[in-house]
Parts: C-alpha cells; structure tokens; sequence
C-alpha cells in the first residue's frame, strides 16, 4: 500500500501538470498564439501533462516562438532592418542538430504515446480487463497500439504540410517509418518504469483509478522521453523526422514575401 504522502505528492504533481496544460492552451487558443506546425497546438499542452512547470518553461522560452504572431513579428522586424532571406542562416541547411530540435521531436512522439496511454489506462479500467490477476498486461497489450495509431497520426500532419509534392499514402509510409522507433523506445521507458512499479515499488499494484497510479505514469512518460531521446536525435540526422526550426519558418516566410 502507498503512504498517505504520496497520495499528497500525487496530487500535487497533478495539479501542476493540468494548470500548466491549461495555461499553454489559454496562450495558444485565447491569446493567438498557434503554432505554425498546427498539431504543435496540442502537443506543448499535452507534454505539460507529464512535465508539468518544467514545459511551461520550455514552451514560453522556445516553443512560443514557432507561434505564427511571433514569427511574423520577427519577420516585419527583420524586413526594417533590409534582411533578406539569404542572409537568414537556416537550421535545416545546417549540420549540426540542437538540443530543442530533439526535445521537439521527443515531445511531438511523445504526445501521442500519451493520447494512447490515457485511452488504454482507462479502457482497460472500465472493463476490469485483467491477465493473472493483475491489469498491467492489459494496459502494455491496449496502450501500445493506441500510442502507435496516434503517434503517426501526429507526425503525418507534421511530415505532410512541411514537404511539397508528398501524397497521403507517401505520407502516411513515412509518417510510419519516421515515428515507430521513436514510439518504441518511448514506451520501453515508460512500460519499464510501471513494470517496476508494479513488481517492486508497490505490492499490490495501483489502482489505475489513484492519483498515485497516474504519478508513477508521469515519471515513466519522462523517462519514456529520455529514452526516445537519442532514437530521436537519429531519426533527424537522418532526414525521416523533420527539424522543427523557427529560423527555417521565418527564412521559408521571407522567400515567399519576397517572391510575392
């Protein structure tokens, strides 16, 4: 059984994660700042569910800056100061590979593992599914397809508006090759860290409906993060994942005012 500090602790965290969610969605949806990369409107959000504070901080310092008010701030700024666009130095023409555009890729994977463990936990909670007595099976067996499905559907919608001349089934095929490692790696931290949970930590395991349950889900989508973290990194350098830049947005949006 967990300690009464821990169920504190649990709530604590949860509040934080779910006021940082709704402080990043009141910024994009109340404030206008959407995100150049639409499905990036649901993804700083959806990371704060498991980061808390700590994405907060990472999205008004970085990720608010790939918001289309901010970019065409920066671009009337730049066009007083007579910059051109190739004078603008463009992240995906150069070679090395910065640690926000991997937290970007982590966190856009990320995102929909989450979408997939939320759905599956609960699915599997309602149904009172269980393998040997226990319902972690069910949860792994459940949340990993609804964690692929979505994951690709997120990074479908980034491949496909960011690539000229690519059709929905292309589309589609590397949306599945550049996501499926990346979800892989994501949920061997995370299932890792609850399988741990389940046979060490606690005996018996949590109840899927505790605020203890969806703590350790928390600290196992973190490590989910960490662990993706190089795959991630890979998948860039290798042209399959997109390097979400804001200074390759703005340069792409003053060639197409200059062409204009």
């Amino acid at each position: 059984m967990s300690s009464h500090w821990l169920e504190v602790v649990a709530w604590v965290a949860l509040s934080l994660a779910f006021a940082s969610a709704l402080v990043i969605l009141a910024d994009v949806f109340l404030f206008g700042h959407r995100q150049m990369m639409g499905v990036m409107n649901l993804v700083h959000p959806i990371t704060a569910l498991y980061w808390g504070p700590v994405w907060l901080v990472a999205y008004f310092t970085r990720g608010r800056r790939m918001s289309v008010q901010v970019m065409q701030r920066r671009m009337e700024e730049l066009e007083d100061r007579g910059v051109a666009s190739e004078q603008l130095e463009r992240d995906d023409e150069a070679d090395d590979i910065r640690p926000w555009h991997v937290a970007n890729a982590a966190s856009h994977c990320g995102a929909g593992c989450t979408l997939g463990d939320i759905a599956g936990e609960w699915i599997v909670w309602a149904t009172g599914w269980t393998i040997a007595g226990v319902t972690l099976w069910p949860e792994i067996l459940l949340d990993f397809p609804l964690a692929w499905t979505i994951g690709i559907l997120f990074q479908y919608f980034t491949i496909v508006p960011m690539r000229e001349n690519v059709g929905r089934l292309e589309g589609l095929w590397l949306a599945v090759r550049a996501d499926t490692l990346s979800i892989l790696a994501f949920q061997l931290g995370l299932f890792g860290w609850m399988i741990f949970s389940a046979k060490v930590l606690f005996q018996p395991p949590l109840a899927i409906d505790t605020p203890q349950h969806w703590f350790m889900m928390q600290i196992g989508m973190i490590l989910g993060f960490w662990t993706s973290w190089p795959v991630n990194r890979w998948l860039i350098a290798r042209g399959w994942k997109e390097k979400m830049s804001a200074r390759s947005h703005l340069a792409e949006m003053l060639e197409s005012r200059e062409a204009a």
